[in-house]
């Protein structure tokens, strides 16, 4: 994923930007970066690792030399930003969020348009801010460049662009990510997320619509290119990637979890389950369980604590097998509270099911009767080619296509899929019952589809639900 987060300030920036970016850092894990227009009018930036040190520690060195009224910075997943450009368009600071999905396409068609190259990663890759860049400059404006790119891309990209008069903050075209406008006294901010300017002495101003592009200065926010009517937002938002304080379209994320919780327990009313008390996996899956506990009245408790000192997030590690080690080493059980117990947990997904059924089987052998298991989400069905949520190389990574694919063998049509996304078909009730077998379940029942939508409260057409039913 990754966050941005940028700053237009009467005074000094340097601070709000510091900590604004800093409230980002649990949507990214590789590299963290800032860049601010100097008092005398030069571009400032600054670019960490960030995947085994917090950004803060990485970054206060840095931002004492960093002074001036305006300001972009970024936790990215992926690639080195923010970028700094000089072409006829003028000097620019860039920071994107998202992920090009016909990337390759563009790069050939951009090479062969003139472009000379592209500066190449480790492994090979190129920077996608870099191919924002130049799809930018085909235009004669650093607002026709956006446009451009907004119609151009497959994917989703949100971004802030920051010159010598102001910051250009343009919403991805179906406003798949979210991107909102904080003001004080002495100017505004631009940021992903809500929570990261309300310490910062910010109130909510205004939240960007899907396609929406905004200048923003000291002084004012001009809108430059009104929202469009289509909007798809990713629902994982508020079920995994977003902070509990984070309200994204007017829904808090923490609320919205509860209100998936209620109806997991309303769904298990027809169940005969009757656990002794009910659990969420640290630290998404809390809110949820704690919305099941108080609808259905079995007690929330803390059966295992995460310890947090030394390693925050699971995922921070490349690779794989790593970041299961770390899932796994991070969960310090409370055997009074799993000892001879009948457990009800909640995760926000199962997307390989590897770290899930290692908890599982933790919490047998800690002594628990039963396990049963309630993810907040339908099972994945598909990779996300929008957001990259489940970071999968291949939707074969995905533990319900390689149930499918025992099932049906290699060539599985569009067809057969759509039955297995259908929770009230046999083969649906098929493939959760291996699910449940493969990972050590004593039961497993996922949300339905249409129950986690109800829990944000919005419009379902506004809601972008690829990964659990292959629509666009």
């Amino acid at each position: 994923m990754g966050g941005i987060f940028g700053v237009a300030s009467k005074g000094d920036c340097s601070l709000d930007l510091f900590f604004g970016v800093d409230y980002h850092s649990h949507l990214g894990t590789r590299r963290g970066g800032l860049a601010v227009l100097s008092e005398s009018g030069t571009f400032l930036r600054s670019i960490h690792n960030i995947q085994n040190s917090p950004f803060r520690t990485k970054f206060e060195n840095d931002i004492g030399d960093m002074r001036g009224n305006l300001g972009i910075g970024c936790i990215s997943d992926y690639e080195s930003q923010p970028l700094m450009a000089k072409s006829h368009l003028g000097s620019f600071a860039i920071t994107t969020v998202g992920v090009v999905t016909n990337k390759d396409e563009l790069v050939q068609e951009v090479l062969e348009g003139g472009y000379t190259h592209f500066l190449e990663m480790s492994g090979g890759e190129i920077n996608q801010t870099e191919l924002i860049v130049a799809l930018m400059n085909h235009k004669k404006t650093i607002l026709e460049g956006i446009q451009y790119v907004q119609e151009k891309i497959r994917g989703s990209i949100t971004m802030l662009v920051m010159t010598r008069d102001g910051i250009y903050g343009a919403r991805d075209k179906l406003g798949r990510t979210p991107l909102q406008i904080g003001k004080k006294d002495n100017g505004f901010c631009l940021s992903f997320e809500s929570h990261a300017y309300i310490n910062l002495g910010y109130k909510d101003y205004k939240e960007l619509g899907p396609g929406e592009i905004v200048f923003v200065t000291p002084e004012k926010v001009e809108v430059l290119q009104k929202p469009g009517k289509e909007m798809k937002i990713c629902t994982f938002l508020w079920i995994y990637y977003g902070y509990p304080t984070a309200c994204y379209e007017g829904v808090n994320v923490e609320q919205m979890r509860y209100n998936c919780g209620k109806y997991l327990a309303m769904r298990d009313k027809e169940a005969d389950v009757h656990p002794d008390s009910v659990a969420g996996v640290p630290d998404s899956g809390t809110a949820h369980a704690v919305g099941y506990a108080n609808e259905s009245g079995v007690p929330f408790t803390r059966p295992f604590i995460k310890y947090t000192p030394t390693w925050p997030r699971s995922f921070m590690p490349t690779s794989q097998e790593q970041r299961n080690l770390i899932a796994h080493m991070k969960l310090i059980p409370v055997q009074q509270l799993i000892n001879g117990k009948k457990l009800l947990l909640i995760d926000d997904s199962i997307v390989r099911g590897t770290q899930l059924r290692e908890t599982t089987d933790f919490l047998y052998e800690s002594g628990a009767k039963e396990v049963h298991v309630r993810p907040a989400c339908p099972p994945i069905m598909f990779g996300c080619k929008y957001l990259n949520f489940s970071r999968s190389k291949s939707e074969m990574d995905l533990i319900t296509r390689r149930v499918i694919k025992k099932f049906e063998g290699d060539n599985v049509s569009e067809e057969t899929l759509k039955k297995y996304c259908d929770p009230d078909s046999p083969e649906y009730a098929k493939m959760l019952e291996e699910i449940r077998k493969e990972l050590h379940f004593t039961t497993l029942r996922y949300h339905r589809l249409d129950d986690m939508l109800d829990s944000t409260g919005l419009d379902h057409a506004k809601l972008c639900t690829y990964c659990w039913n292959g629509e666009e």
